[in-house]
Protein backbone atom coordinates (compact mmCIF):
# COMPACT_ATOMS: atom_id res chain seq x y z
CA UNK A 1 0.00 0.00 0.00
CA UNK A 2 1.37 3.36 -0.95
CA UNK A 3 0.26 6.37 1.17
CA UNK A 4 2.53 8.63 -0.46
CA UNK A 5 6.06 7.99 1.65
CA UNK A 6 6.69 4.71 3.17
CA UNK A 7 5.01 1.03 2.38
CA UNK A 8 3.07 -1.30 4.67
CA UNK A 9 4.24 -4.48 4.29
CA UNK A 10 2.24 -7.46 5.58
CA UNK A 11 2.29 -10.93 5.82
CA UNK A 12 -0.25 -13.02 6.22
CA UNK A 13 -0.87 -17.11 6.87
CA UNK A 14 -4.37 -19.03 7.11
CA UNK A 15 -3.82 -20.66 9.82
CA UNK A 16 -5.95 -23.73 12.15
CA UNK A 17 -4.96 -21.89 14.89
CA UNK A 18 -3.07 -18.56 16.56
CA UNK A 19 -1.88 -16.14 18.93
CA UNK A 20 -0.15 -13.00 20.16
CA UNK A 21 2.62 -13.47 23.25
CA UNK A 22 5.10 -10.72 23.89
CA UNK A 23 4.73 -9.35 20.67
CA UNK A 24 5.45 -12.75 18.72
CA UNK A 25 3.13 -14.73 16.72
CA UNK A 26 2.44 -18.35 17.62
CA UNK A 27 0.49 -20.22 14.77
CA UNK A 28 -0.60 -23.93 14.74
CA UNK A 29 -1.23 -26.13 11.27
CA UNK A 30 -0.22 -22.69 9.49
CA UNK A 31 0.52 -22.42 5.64
CA UNK A 32 -2.61 -24.00 3.96
CA UNK A 33 -4.97 -22.90 1.36
CA UNK A 34 -7.01 -26.22 0.93
CA UNK A 35 -10.23 -27.41 3.29
CA UNK A 36 -13.57 -28.78 3.65
CA UNK A 37 -15.73 -29.51 2.67
CA UNK A 38 -17.53 -28.66 5.34
CA UNK A 39 -17.64 -27.09 8.31
CA UNK A 40 -13.73 -25.48 9.74
CA UNK A 41 -11.88 -23.36 11.84
CA UNK A 42 -9.64 -21.69 10.73
CA UNK A 43 -7.02 -18.40 11.76
CA UNK A 44 -5.04 -15.77 10.27
CA UNK A 45 -1.82 -14.89 11.68
CA UNK A 46 -0.58 -11.27 10.54
CA UNK A 47 2.42 -9.43 11.53
CA UNK A 48 2.00 -5.71 10.04
CA UNK A 49 5.11 -3.78 9.48
CA UNK A 50 3.93 -0.23 9.87
CA UNK A 51 5.60 2.49 8.47
CA UNK A 52 7.76 5.07 10.37
CA UNK A 53 6.01 7.88 9.34
CA UNK A 54 2.75 5.61 10.14
CA UNK A 55 3.67 4.84 14.01
CA UNK A 56 2.11 7.01 16.71
CA UNK A 57 -1.60 7.69 14.61
CA UNK A 58 -4.87 6.16 14.84
CA UNK A 59 -5.61 3.54 11.93
CA UNK A 60 -8.39 0.83 10.89
CA UNK A 61 -7.53 -2.55 9.87
CA UNK A 62 -10.55 -4.78 8.10
CA UNK A 63 -10.36 -8.08 6.48
CA UNK A 64 -13.60 -9.43 4.56
CA UNK A 65 -14.16 -12.78 3.16
CA UNK A 66 -14.43 -12.76 -0.50
CA UNK A 67 -15.49 -15.22 -3.21
CA UNK A 68 -13.55 -15.68 -6.08
CA UNK A 69 -15.42 -13.29 -8.10
CA UNK A 70 -14.36 -11.00 -5.58
CA UNK A 71 -17.48 -10.51 -3.73
CA UNK A 72 -17.86 -10.45 -0.08
CA UNK A 73 -19.64 -13.70 1.21
CA UNK A 74 -22.78 -13.44 3.06
CA UNK A 75 -23.19 -15.86 5.88
CA UNK A 76 -25.16 -16.10 8.65
CA UNK A 77 -29.44 -15.67 9.37
CA UNK A 78 -30.00 -12.45 8.74
CA UNK A 79 -27.22 -12.98 5.93
CA UNK A 80 -24.11 -10.70 6.02
CA UNK A 81 -20.63 -10.04 5.69
CA UNK A 82 -18.21 -11.55 7.15
CA UNK A 83 -15.74 -8.79 8.23
CA UNK A 84 -13.51 -8.33 10.67
CA UNK A 85 -12.85 -4.51 12.07
CA UNK A 86 -9.88 -3.02 14.45
CA UNK A 87 -8.55 0.05 15.47
CA UNK A 88 -4.49 0.17 16.21
CA UNK A 89 -2.17 2.69 17.15
CA UNK A 90 1.72 1.55 17.19
CA UNK A 91 3.91 3.56 19.06
CA UNK A 92 8.05 4.14 18.26
CA UNK A 93 10.14 3.02 21.61
CA UNK A 94 12.87 5.17 22.49
CA UNK A 95 16.16 4.87 20.76
CA UNK A 96 14.57 3.61 18.11
CA UNK A 97 16.82 4.97 14.91
CA UNK A 98 14.44 7.14 12.73
CA UNK A 99 12.94 5.43 9.67
CA UNK A 100 12.67 1.67 11.01
CA UNK A 101 9.59 0.23 10.13
CA UNK A 102 7.48 -1.45 13.47
CA UNK A 103 5.89 -4.50 14.11
CA UNK A 104 2.39 -5.40 14.86
CA UNK A 105 1.44 -9.33 14.89
CA UNK A 106 -1.81 -10.05 15.56
CA UNK A 107 -4.06 -13.22 15.27
CA UNK A 108 -7.45 -13.69 14.26
CA UNK A 109 -9.58 -16.63 15.42
CA UNK A 110 -13.01 -17.71 13.53
CA UNK A 111 -15.77 -20.07 14.75
CA UNK A 112 -16.99 -22.88 12.83
CA UNK A 113 -17.86 -22.07 9.14
CA UNK A 114 -18.84 -23.83 6.49
CA UNK A 115 -18.74 -22.46 3.03
CA UNK A 116 -19.98 -24.30 -0.62
CA UNK A 117 -17.29 -27.03 -1.73
CA UNK A 118 -15.35 -26.30 -4.88
CA UNK A 119 -14.76 -22.60 -4.45
CA UNK A 120 -12.44 -19.98 -4.15
CA UNK A 121 -12.30 -17.30 -1.29
CA UNK A 122 -9.80 -15.01 -0.10
CA UNK A 123 -9.41 -12.97 2.92
CA UNK A 124 -9.14 -9.29 1.84
CA UNK A 125 -7.16 -7.57 3.72
CA UNK A 126 -7.23 -3.29 4.26
CA UNK A 127 -5.72 -0.47 5.99
CA UNK A 128 -7.49 2.86 6.42
CA UNK A 129 -9.75 1.16 3.25
CA UNK A 130 -6.83 1.12 1.04
CA UNK A 131 -6.36 -3.00 -0.52
CA UNK A 132 -3.66 -4.18 1.41
CA UNK A 133 -3.06 -7.83 0.73
CA UNK A 134 -5.21 -11.24 0.21
CA UNK A 135 -4.34 -14.44 1.49
CA UNK A 136 -6.24 -17.23 -0.80
CA UNK A 137 -8.47 -20.73 -0.50
CA UNK A 138 -10.42 -22.96 -1.85
CA UNK A 139 -13.03 -25.65 -0.51
CA UNK A 140 -12.67 -29.37 -2.08
CA UNK A 141 -15.13 -30.34 -4.27
CA UNK A 142 -18.10 -32.45 -2.16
Amino acid sequence: MNNGQEDWNVTALLCDAAQVAEGKLYVLGGGWALCGPGTFIHSLAIKLQVPWSQANRRHKFQATLVDEDSKPVMLGEPASELRMETEFEVGRPAGLPSGTPLDLPFAVNFGPMDLPPGRGYAWSMAIDGQDLARVSFRTRPA
